[in-house]
């Protein structure tokens, strides 16, 4: 799939579909994409994930997932990103390849977090020997620090990473540390690269700092919404974007004190979508029923600017 556009503006990180007996659902990924373009005016997605749970799937299931979302996005997408980060380099090479190999329009890499880079060269110099895999395909690095404990900061990666990574397009920037991200934009005066932002209750502040976009789980259900916002932000009429943030940060902000995890995105979407996302892998368990009564009670509550 070749980029017909800059990447910018909203990414779903997609959930992976499951059937009830935990194996991955393809069959479903069709109407997910009609979905995502449909009803939530988004059109690009990041495939295996935190929110994909991609580092609980096989090699050879993230690449049917891969394959599918490369498959049924065809001429409906304009951008499939994938994520092919792994604690084994040669497993996250392999996926690099494949990724290229499918025509994936970029992919990114979270830092390992098991035996973990301690400086930006040990980090550049894992990212490098991934990205070397697919010289033709733009690469990302997935900064998600409360996650991979790897805090090194993108600041520092971006001197002199083009040389070390000719296809280096940007970062998908999953961390609340608005300084670093301030710093990126600040170092990134040709707008060479592509800073996405990855919390999505913080999303206006990083568009007022910069960002040319965001990559978030919340997208998936509350992505018209969200591109409003953007509007919004855009036109600009600020008080307008603020009462979008409000509200998104008011359901996620519910949903955080029962306890929000993927388990309990997946319940979201499968109840605002229709379409059946299943269980999570183990060690993640289903969200309970419980929750899933308030977090649709509270969804369904909320009065949206434009009405609905």
């Amino acid at each position: 799939m070749t980029p017909r556009k800059k990447l910018e503006g909203l990414v779903a990180a997609t959930v992976t579909p499951m059937t009830p007996d935990g194996q991955i659902n393809l069959s479903v990924i069709h109407q997910y994409v009609d979905y995502l373009v449909s009803e939530q005016n988004v059109k690009n997605v990041f495939v295996n994930g935190t929110t994909g749970e991609g580092l609980s799937l096989s090699i050879q299931e993230r690449k049917q997932l891969a394959e599918e979302w490369i498959c049924q996005g065809k001429n409906k997408l304009d951008h499939v990103i994938i994520h092919v980060g792994a604690l084994s380099l040669p497993e996250s090479q392999e996926l690099a390849r494949h990724a290229a190999a499918i025509g994936a329009s970029g992919i990114a890499v979270m830092a390992p977090f098991f035996f973990k880079p301690t400086n930006k060269d040990e980090l550049i110099a894992f990212l490098q020997k991934v990205a070397s895999e697919a010289p033709a395909v733009p690469f990302y690095y997935y900064h998600i620090p409360h996650l991979t404990g790897v805090k090194i900061h993108v600041e520092e990666l971006l001197d002199g990473i083009k040389k070390q990574i000719p296809t280096f397009q940007g970062v998908k920037f999953s961390d609340t540390d608005l300084l670093d991200l301030a710093q990126c934009i600040s170092k990134n005066e040709s707008k060479q690269f592509a800073f996405l932002y990855g919390v999505d209750e913080q999303l206006l502040s990083a568009l007022a700092i910069g960002a040319n976009g965001a990559v978030g789980s919340t997208f998936n259900y509350l992505g018209r919404k969200t591109n409003l916002m953007l509007q919004a932000f855009a036109k600009p009429d600020l008080p307008l974007a603020q009462k979008y943030q409000f509200l998104t940060g008011e359901f996620l902000n519910f949903v955080i004190k029962l306890g929000f995890g993927v388990a309990q995105t997946k319940a979201v979407m499968t109840f605002v979508s229709g379409i059946p996302m299943g269980p999570p892998r183990l060690p993640l368990v289903n969200a309970s029923e419980e929750f899933i009564i308030k977090a649709k009670a509270k969804l369904d509550g909320i009065v949206w600017p434009d009405g609905d």
